[in-house]
């Protein structure tokens, strides 16, 4: 797919950041994962999105979203601001070998093009499904990630509270997987979840130990939610 049209199809997701555009790079990165995930797609039910330009703006536009909050700076060297972001937490320090956990991964969204965005964190990929696991190994490799790792078992079963940034979205069984993706945080990490509003009550329900930021509307969609917690230290 053109990168200069993937630009396009991203800007109003990245509006809030204006000044911190993709690169060439990193627009060569998605078009060359985009042909990856359309040739798989014929194969195996990677996503039921099969049109390029929707999978830009549904998939890598709302993970983008994400990544343009919990990492507001690109650049290598940078240091998350709270001032520059609603969501940035405090003292999180560099993120160099942040360690972020993908949950219930499918395709890689969000966090493939989060390491895409920030490709100086170090990036643990959960998918059971072998199919899929086997997909997420192959955009890696054809991407040159590193310090990316597939796992591909269940969430319960990777070793808990390691993780300084866990991501949810779009996963079967949400209220299920939920408590799964709480235990891989370390104690002061943060739980970012992509979902439809009507889920937010149920994830205030699950996790009654977890104070929520404000939601935050994702662009070009009535209902789909940014919602970014960590664990109450008082409680």
């Amino acid at each position: 797919m053109n990168p200069a049209r993937i630009a396009e199809l991203l800007q109003p997701f990245l509006a809030a950041t204006h000044d911190q555009r993709l690169t060439a790079n990193n627009l060569q990165t998605i078009s060359t994962y985009i042909d990856l995930l359309l040739r798989w797609n014929a194969r195996i039910n990677l996503t039921a999105i099969r049109e390029p330009e929707e999978i830009v703006t549904r998939h890598f536009g709302e993970s983008l979203f994400a990544a343009t909050h919990l990492f507001p700076r690109s650049a290598p060297s940078a240091v998350p601001s709270e001032r520059s972001s609603g969501v940035a937490a405090n003292d999180r320090g560099s993120t160099i070998n942040h360690r972020v956990v993908d949950v219930g991964s499918g395709a890689g969204f969000p966090g493939l093009p989060i390491k895409i965005w920030a490709p100086q964190i170090h990036l643990t990929l959960i998918e059971s499904n072998q199919k899929k696991a086997t997909f997420l190994r192959e955009v890696v490799r054809t991407l040159t990630l590193t310090d990316v790792n597939v796992f591909s078992n269940r969430a319960e079963d990777h070793p808990p509270g390691q993780a300084e940034t866990v991501t949810l979205r779009a996963v079967e069984n949400f209220q299920a997987i939920l408590p799964a993706a709480t235990r891989l945080l370390s104690p002061t990490g943060r739980l970012v979840l992509l979902i439809g509003e009507a889920q937010q009550p149920a994830t205030h329900a699950l996790t009654p130990d977890f104070k929520w930021q404000s939601p935050i509307q994702i662009p070009q969609s009535s209902n789909r939610i940014l919602l970014v917690g960590s664990r109450n230290q008082n409680s």
